[in-house]
């Protein structure tokens, strides 16, 4: 580890990266009664760290390495940054992308290297890319530069860990690093522990792509089968070898974080800099409020890294949406109420003063309609008050505030139950959004299977969410199974989800 020092404290990424500011979050930090300290790297001139580690390896090169060029596998931040230290360097770079790649990371790839980087497309994901990368880079004789799992790419991101013990001098709790492969939290941690020991250097992941958190909780790297990709700049299936082993020597622990809150650190960051960070820029945010609040925290200083502001914009509309129910201010219910004169406003009434930030009715029967209501409130146990009042007279009301489907998809429907449609099963799909994706789902499914209900929504990631309604037979039960697993997208079964049965079934 000691060397680690020595090559974070000569690491040269100044040519091309920002020392970045350390700057107060006064809002937030009045809100949970902490000291919250944002290390701007989305300022950095590739809106990532990324740059950091990049140009760090690429210039440790040989001229004759830097003469034959270099190759990458990305999808996002860390294309850029080897696209603009290649250009820096006078070298060429091939960096490949999934066919996937949103055209905005592609563009901005293009932009940064001009005319030093060839972009080769393959594969439906990184791992795709990653494979395709290092059969091109053994037939070319090319220096691959690995986004996370390299000592020189590990100590240019430590650099970050260097400059936040310069800039803030007093006590500092914890420092908050997202992590995906782990090059960040290694490279900070791998500095801070032998500078500072006293400080905690904590990650932070997404329940759905928590790869270091179940390899240090196993104590050897576990291998994701999937991956969520809201958060795709921390979308990996496998952590490093080496920053594994950084990360079990010096890492205090990882939080796991969901997309609500996620979408509500975004908004605290806008809040306090009226600047937008991609989902996994935001994660130490969200950490960091998680453990103030488990720890219950005061007057304490919690530094985090905002790690990228690549965000695509189409993705606004979902952050914006999901940014209240993370920060735990509005609640989603389901509640029943009599269809009789009278009720409507009953249950109105029952709301009090408290602000209503969606209303869908549908006449359910003769005897009972079912309201779905988005209501704002001040926290959780407020929720747990108001549908304790409704049950009392006698409205039955279920909290939905955490059920995808609900969120995803009712909310944005227009229709209602329909009795005459039998044997009706209801998924929930992924769709790899690309064309095709919707033929090929089609074609693998038997021509025997009606789609009774279909209902996608663009969110600006990288899959679909998807909710389908088929008429599948009993007897054909077995066969939808095979259907199924040769398919290949993620799935979930809601044909149980209560909010089916409430208002589609």
């Amino acid at each position: 580890m000691q060397s680690y020092l020595k090559r974070i404290l000569t690491a040269r990424v100044y040519d091309v990266a920002i020392q970045s500011p350390l700057e107060a979050a006064p809002s937030l930090s009045a809100r949970i009664g902490n000291h919250v300290l944002l290390k701007r790297e989305d300022m950095q001139p590739v809106f990532s760290f990324k740059l950091r580690g990049a140009y760090n390896k690429m210039a440790q090169l040989t001229p004759e390495q830097l003469k034959r060029g270099v190759i990458a596998a990305s999808a996002g931040n860390h294309a850029q940054g080897v696209a603009l230290s290649a250009n820096k360097l006078g070298c060429k770079a091939i960096i490949v992308m999934p066919v996937t790649t949103p055209q905005v990371k592609i563009d901005a790839v293009r932009h940064f290297g001009r005319d030093a980087v060839k972009i080769v497309l393959h594969g439906d994901s990184y791992n795709d890319a990653y494979s395709h990368a290092l059969l091109l880079q053994e037939k070319q004789k090319l220096s691959f530069v690995h986004p996370f799992d390299d000592p020189d790419v590990i100590a240019g991101q430590g650099t970050i860990g260097m400059e936040i013990l310069r800039q803030h001098t007093q006590p500092i709790e914890a420092i908050f690093c997202a992590i995906g492969g782990g090059g960040l939290i290694a490279g900070v941690a791998a500095y801070v522990k032998q500078i500072r020991p006293e400080v905690k250097v904590i990650g932070v992941q997404t329940i759905d792509s928590d790869a270091m958190y179940r390899s240090l909780k196993a104590k050897k790297r576990v291998t994701l089968t999937e991956v969520g990709l809201f958060s795709d700049g921390t979308a990996v299936k496998l952590a490093g070898e080496e920053t594994f082993r950084i990360c079990k020597k010096y890492v205090d622990e990882i939080i796991l974080v969901d997309t609500d809150e996620v979408c509500a650190a975004i908004k605290d960051v806008f809040q306090d800099t009226r600047s937008i960070l991609e989902p996994a820029g935001a994660l130490a945010i969200a950490g960091a409020k998680r453990y103030a609040a488990r720890e219950k925290l005061k007057d304490k200083t919690l530094v985090t890294v905002l790690s990228g502001a690549n965000m695509n914009f189409d993705r606004l509309h979902f952050v914006a949406e999901r940014a209240e129910i993370g920060e735990e201010r509005e609640s989603i219910l389901a509640v029943t109420i009599p269809e009789t004169p009278g009720s409507f406003r009953k249950f109105c009434s029952l709301l009090g003063s408290r602000n209503i930030t969606e209303f869908n009715y549908r006449y359910a029967d003769p005897k009972t309609a079912h309201i779905f209501v988005g209501i704002q409130v001040r926290d959780p146990a407020e929720t747990g008050k108001l549908i304790a009042n409704l049950k009392k007279n006698k409205l039955p009301a279920l909290d939905l505030t955490d059920n995808e489907m609900a969120k995803l998809h009712l909310r944005h429907l227009v229709g209602g139950r329909a009795p005459e449609v039998s044997n009706e099963i209801m998924y929930r799909f992924e769709f790899p959004e690309r064309p095709g994706a919707l033929m090929n789902f089609l074609n693998s499914m038997s021509h025997n299977w009606n789609i009774s209900l279909f209902h996608y929504r663009n969110h600006g990631a990288d899959y679909g969410r998807v909710l389908v309604g088929m008429q599948v037979p009993h007897h054909d039960k077995k066969a939808f199974q095979n259907f199924l697993s040769q398919l290949g997208y993620r799935y979930w079964d809601e044909s149980e989800n209560p909010v089916y049965k409430l208002f589609l079934g």
